[in-house]
């Protein structure tokens, strides 16, 4: 009798353990946590995941957070892995000798960092100034971001064709951001487009398509296509991948 009055206790006891253990994830912990930071991971997650589109400055309670993240060392290792995976691809890749093999390259914080200049805009919480970018655009002095441009000598060295494509305005820009990247390293590419007067008003998705369709036209194979914006990888022609760098200071659409 009292063996089984110890098993119905012992019973009771498991079924209210379980019961108050369930009310949460099982990964669950009860260390501090900071509520603002982890927000902001929240919100940047799902900006890089794609699942908040559109938006057009970056929460103001997050501006610590970015900060950390673009100027702590944190984006320079997101960007080094990504690289990474993508020279693991490229190393897979046999070479035609026809020299029709293509890569595609954004330029803006893909190639070339603003993260100087956005320090200036609390790091994406102050609006979009298109003349202040224009500005420091005409300047040519964005610094080169090292992985993508170890990246970029690597496919020239290869074979590749590279190709560059940027939303900078040809009629004003084109001088001194074809300066700037010679400047930082980035020689050797076989075409760089800007956005020119025909394509004025065209989201950068159509733009982008356009441009990649016209490449794929002369009879090139891209088999990459790298950018820190969504609106550089989707639409026509995106190649065989893409790889997408990443940038919670500001949203193309």
């Amino acid at each position: 009798m009292a063996k089984r009055v110890n098993e119905i206790i012992i019973f009771v006891f498991v079924a209210l353990f379980s019961k108050a253990i369930g009310a949460k994830p099982y990964w669950r912990t009860r260390w501090p946590i900071d509520r603002v930071s982890t927000e902001c991971l929240t919100w940047q997650l799902a900006v890089e995941a794609n699942n908040v589109r559109g938006w057009r400055i970056v929460p103001a309670h997050c501006l610590s957070h970015i900060e950390a993240y673009m100027t702590g060392g944190q984006y320079e290792q997101d960007v080094d892995y990504i690289v990474e995976q993508i020279e693991s691809y490229v190393s897979e890749i046999v070479v035609g000798e026809d020299g029709m093999d293509a890569w595609i390259l954004d330029i803006d914080d893909t190639c070339l960092s603003n993260v100087i200049y956005y320090k200036k805009k609390k790091y994406g919480c102050e609006p979009y100034d298109p003349m202040a970018f224009k500005a420091w655009a005409m300047k040519g002095e964005c610094p080169a971001i090292p992985g993508v441009l170890g990246l970029f000598s690597k496919l020239v060295k290869n074979g590749f064709k590279v190709f560059l494509i940027t939303g900078r305005d040809e009629e004003t820009l084109a001088p001194s951001t074809i300066a700037n990247l010679h400047d930082q390293g980035f020689i050797g590419y076989e075409r760089l487009t800007f956005r020119s007067p025909a394509y004025k008003g065209k989201s950068a998705v159509v733009y982008k398509s356009e441009i990649r369709k016209q490449i794929m036209e002369e009879g090139y194979r891209i088999w990459g296509n790298v950018g820190d914006q969504w609106t550089d990888l989707q639409g026509d022609c995106l190649g065989n991948r893409t790889f997408k760098l990443p940038n919670p200071m500001y949203c193309v659409p």
